[in-house]
Formats: C-alpha cells, sequence, structure tokens
C-alpha cells in the first residue's frame, strides 16, 4: 500500500498551499501539474513510481486544495509560490517535473532560483516562449489570424466562457467529451478514476488568469509574437530533459521544437510513442520507464 498524505501550508503572501506527499527514499521528486487539473492527476505516477523517490506533489494557487486570495497575474506568480512552499519544508537538491502549464512554471522557478532543482523534466510542456492564445471562432476553433492580448478579451472569449460553465454547472459529460477529444489519445481512465478527474477540474478558479498568463509567458531571447523573451533559459543550468507525446495536439510539435531549440544542448529529448498529452494515462510504463531512465542518468553522470 502506498502512503500518501495530503498536507497543506501557510505561505508568507497569505495563500494556502497543499500538497501531496508519498514516502520513499531520499531522492526528493516535485511534481507539478497543467492547466485543469491538480495533484489529483498524478495520481498513477505517485502509486508507481520507483520507491527510490520521495514524492511530493503540489497543488498551484487557485487548483485542487490550494487557495486563491490573490489572483494570479503571470507564471512567476506561481513559481514564486512554489519557491516559498520549497523553504517552508526545506527543500533542497530535487528534481522538478512539470506537466503543461506546469512545465512554464519549473522552467521559470530554475531560470528565478538556481540552486534548489538539480534537474528538470518537461512533460508536454508549454514552450519557453509560452502557449498563444486565440480567439475562437463560431464553429469552435482558434482563430489563428486573431490572437488575443488581454485577460478582458480572454474572459468574454467563447472557449473561455464554454469550459467556465462546465465548470459551474458541473457539466461533467462536456468535460468528458473535451478530454476523450483532446486529451486522452491511446486509453482514458477507468470510470471512477475519471469521475474523480472530473470533479478535480471543476476546483479550478483561475482559468482565465491561466489562459493569460500562458499567453505572456516568454523566458527565450526572441518575440513570440506578443511580448519580447526575457531571454532567461541561459540562466536554466541543470539537466533538462524535454518529453512529448507524438501525438499530442493539445502542446504541438512546433512549440516543442520551440522548447528544444532554446534549450539547444542542455537538454535531451525523448518521443513518447503512442501517446497525446497525457501520457500518465496513455502509457504510464512507458513515462516511468523515460522518467527513471533520465533521473537515474543525471545521477550516474555526478
Amino acid at each position: 500500500m502506498v502512503d500518501v498524505s495530503l498536507k497543506k501550508v501557510m505561505l508568507p503572501n497569505g495563500e494556502e498551499m497543499a500538497y501531496r506527499e508519498r514516502s520513499g527514499g531520499e531522492d526528493i521528486v516535485v511534481l507539478v501539474h497543467g492547466n485543469m487539473t491538480s495533484s489529483v492527476h498524478w495520481d498513477l505516477v505517485i502509486e508507481n513510481l520507483s520507491d527510490n523517490y520521495k514524492v511530493y506533489a503540489v497543488d498551484l494557487r487557485g487548483f485542487g486544495e490550494s487557495s486563491y486570495n490573490e489572483k494570479i497575474t503571470s507564471i512567476k506568480d506561481f513559481s514564486d509560490d512554489l519557491k516559498a512552499w520549497v523553504d517552508h519544508l526545506g527543500l533542497s537538491n530535487f528534481t522538478l517535473v512539470g506537466w503543461s502549464l506546469g512545465g512554464t512554471v519549473c522552467q521559470q522557478f530554475c531560470a528565478d532560483y538556481p540552486g534548489f532543482s538539480e534537474r528538470l523534466f518537461l512533460l508536454a510542456s508549454g514552450s519557453s516562449r509560452g502557449y498563444a492564445y486565440y480567439a475562437t471562432k463560431d464553429d469552435g476553433m482558434p482563430d489563428l489570424n486573431m490572437r488575443i492580448e488581454t485577460l478582458d478579451e480572454i474572459m468574454n472569449d467563447k472557449k473561455r466562457l464554454l469550459v467556465q460553465s462546465a465548470y459551474d454547472t458541473k457539466n461533467y459529460d462536456l468535460l468528458k467529451q473535451t478530454w476523450d477529444m483532446l486529451i486522452y489519445q491511446r486509453e482514458k481512465p477507468e470510470d471512477e478514476r475519471y469521475q474523480k478527474y472530473l470533479e478535480d477540474m471543476t476546483a479550478q478558479r483561475n482559468l482565465a488568469e491561466c489562459y493569460q498568463a500562458l499567453n505572456i509567458f516568454n523566458i527565450s531571447n526572441a518575440y513570440n509574437g506578443l511580448v519580447e523573451g526575457e531571454d532567461k533559459v541561459k540562466e536554466i543550468d541543470v539537466p533538462v530533459c524535454i518529453a512529448w507525446g507524438e501525438h499530442d495536439i493539445v502542446v504541438t510539435k512546433a512549440m516543442t521544437e520551440e522548447l528544444r531549440e532554446d534549450f539547444g544542448d542542455k537538454a535531451v529529448y525523448k518521443e513518447l510513442k503512442g501517446c497525446g498529452h497525457s501520457p500518465l494515462i496513455d502509457d504510464l510504463d512507458q513515462l516511468l520507464q523515460v522518467m527513471e531512465e533520465f533521473f537515474s542518468e543525471v545521477e550516474s553522470a555526478r
């Protein structure tokens, strides 16, 4: 039986941060979730990652069991919360694993706070140049000729309104249809687990703010079509693995190529065969193998 406990800490900024902790060895892994999820969605990784690792999975501000007292305006807000949580627990020399939006949070953390994380694993991560938000056409498809620039525009966009309505009305059928179409490519969670994920999605309180934070995120040295890059990728001086599912239609191959270009030789690339945006469900064994091989290779290279 895996020993996992849900805990909460109060951060200096007045936010309460929830996290799950799994007992294990001395090698620490910190899991950071993506948009529309929380630590709940890491359950299979938490349960099945080698017991050589002590595992933490956080709920970012406005997700899961964490508070949302002050609205976020950037990915850096999440990263700064993560740093406050790390300081509270006294963690160091850990591996950061960021999925989707969580990947951008982990990139920001490693750029701003060197000397804490010793490995960075980016799973289906948002690009170092952000994740553009395009206006939604009447047919529900993005209008690639109309990139949205402001939070107010996102608040009134059809896609945001539709997802928010599903949250507010607990329309699990619509959310499930969306995930079946966009996220799960090979497999789907078993029914009870899937229902838990769907219920957890509706706990999110910052959907529009996350869309805009991703829209304006850019730590590269390139203009991303909306904002100039902060040129912070060069500050990330730890081994990096970029893992991407070959059938991912949420984080595209083009976005992943931006990551690979910006990180250059400091990153290795692993393409996850048969997987979409959630290798955690599509092929957990393959994902765990790639993760643990990367962790071990870094350890052996010391």
